[in-house]
């Protein structure tokens, strides 16, 4: 109870809370604009939480991106253009409403089920993270090398739809994760003589380069068309609330089950749970037929997955310091620049910051309803932002936050190199959440795996004999043996 007092103390201040609600406004402005993603608005939030204490840097990153995931379905409601990649599996469905003036309807349907879906994923976390913990305090080598792989492996097979295309991402990524003095071994690898890159390659200039610069390059070579906003005639967005809770309230929580239990796997992310959770709402609707002419089932079970998936990443990125999704990833690297490093040893030494995390979640996912119910009337307004006037500022911000990291020009030209590498991948269709898991748990990987051999004096049975680490050794192989059996079969039944 203490600890849980000495959370409140931390949250409930005034800069604490001003900072929460900024960085809500701004989660709202960047999900609302087609192409800034939930991702990249906490990219761009990067720099500026360098000079901010742990606690008010944390609230921000988890006010903005659950905002930035809900006001992704405000151009998708509007316009059929997703502001985030987790709005895309209902845009059409959505839109559909709006056809139908039934505008108010979908947007109300989504400001309130996201917010309850947060808060379901808020319990979940509250309830699961400290419990895990215990038990990760058991954990050795052998078991993280397991972890570390079996989030690989989700990167690949499950947050992509090419597994020969994310295993070339997560490729990239391990590679990445190679460069530098920073290995078992203490030997200089792929620096090729130059000094900057001893060090290896700072993770956070990578990021705003896939995630932020990408998108800027992507826009200049489009010639940063403006977009062609459709008037629409907002009513009362409050209409029917109680109405759809009784009649949907099933949906609402199987999408917020659904969400929460893909949020937890690494790789997979708000995304993966809206498509997943989209598809089981029309296999077990009553009305199928429905879906695709504008109907609200759908959306409700799907805008409950995203939201929940959101806090259902931040369990293992705190138990186990492993990336939910490609927001958490770079929490992460914010969370060891402010000396709060992810494991369970976090619980132990500062549970009064846990307990801070988990009221930070609540104050956000509450603070969703009256925020985007105002953001819903300004949204019109903020899609016709020009483009030509956002990208410098988004520019801008890049080459300030890449050059903050180690205030040296090396990071703008990381920011730079990675910019161009994630346009070139989304060009090609190779996903980017599996290069990023590769970074971050390349060196984990490695680490754990020479450690466990120098314990078992080079036995591979080793990494099985204890219960836990076998459980998940046999669950990892599975997770890529799969797959792979999956497409033999459907390969001999062409045959056939």
């Amino acid at each position: 109870m203490n600890a849980v007092l000495a959370g409140l103390d931390l949250v409930l201040r005034w800069d604490v809370m001003l900072t929460i609600l900024v960085a809500s406004a701004f989660g709202l402005v960047v999900g609302a604009i087609p192409g800034l993603t939930a991702t990249m608005a906490i990219a761009l939030l990067v720099p500026i939480t360098f000079f901010m204490d742990p606690i008010p840097a944390v609230g921000a990153m988890i006010s903005c991106s659950a905002m930035a995931i809900f006001a992704g379905d405000i151009p998708a409601t509007l316009m059929r253009m997703p502001g985030t990649p987790a709005s895309a599996a209902y845009s059409d469905e959505c839109y559909a409403m709006t056809r139908k003036g039934e505008a108010e309807v979908a947007l109300g349907a989504n400001v309130l089920f996201s917010a309850l879906g947060g808060l379901f994923g808020t319990a979940i976390l509250i309830v699961s993270a400290p419990l895990l913990a215990e038990i990760a305090l058991g954990f050795s080598s052998f078991e993280y090398f397991w972890l570390a792989l079996m989030g690989l492996a989700c990167a690949i097979f499950i947050g992509s739809g090419s597994p020969v295309k994310g295993l070339v991402s997560l490729f990239l990524g391990l590679f990445v994760s190679q460069i530098g003095i920073d290995n078992p071994a203490g030997v200089p690898r792929f620096t090729f003589g130059n000094s900057n890159l001893l060090g290896g390659v700072d993770f956070i200039p990578a990021m705003i380069g896939l995630f932020a610069m990408s998108e800027v390059i992507r826009t200049m070579a489009a010639g940063a068309p403006d977009w062609s906003v459709r008037q629409t005639s907002l009513g009362n967005p409050l209409k029917g609330w109680g109405h759809l809770i009784v009649k949907y309230w099933p949906q609402q929580i199987r999408g917020n089950i659904t969400g929460t239990a893909i949020g937890i796997l690494p790789g997979a992310g708000a995304d993966i749970a809206a498509w997943v959770s989209y598809a089981m709402s029309r296999k077990f609707s009553k009305t199928p037929e429905k879906f695709g002419t504008g109907h609200v089932e759908g959306i409700i079970e799907s805008t409950s997955a995203n939201n929940a998936a959101l806090a259902g990443a931040w369990v293992p990125a705190l138990v186990f310091g492993i990336p939910g999704d490609s927001i958490t990833a770079i929490v992460i690297g914010v969370l060891y620049l402010k000396g709060l490093n992810p494991g369970p040893t976090l619980f132990l030494n500062n549970p009064e910051s846990i307990y801070a995390v988990f009221i930070i979640f609540i104050i956000a996912n509450l603070a969703m309803i009256p925020l985007g119910l105002a953001a819903l009337k300004a949204g019109t307004a903020l899609l016709r932002f020009p483009r030509r006037i956002l990208i410098p500022l988004i520019l801008l911000f890049c080459i300030v936050g890449a050059y903050a990291v180690n205030n040296s020009a090396y990071g703008v030209v990381l920011m730079l190199v990675f910019g161009v590498l994630g346009f070139l991948m989304e060009e090609h269709d190779i996903p980017i959440a599996p290069c990023v898991l590769g970074i971050v748990l390349g060196k984990m990987l490695e680490e754990s795996f020479v450690t466990s051999m120098i314990k078992a004096d080079g036995n591979l049975l080793a990494f099985f004999e204890r219960p836990i680490a076998g459980g998940l050794g046999v669950l990892t192989l599975l997770i890529f043996c799969l797959p792979i059996w999956g497409a033999l079969k459907r390969r001999r039944a062409s045959v056939a």
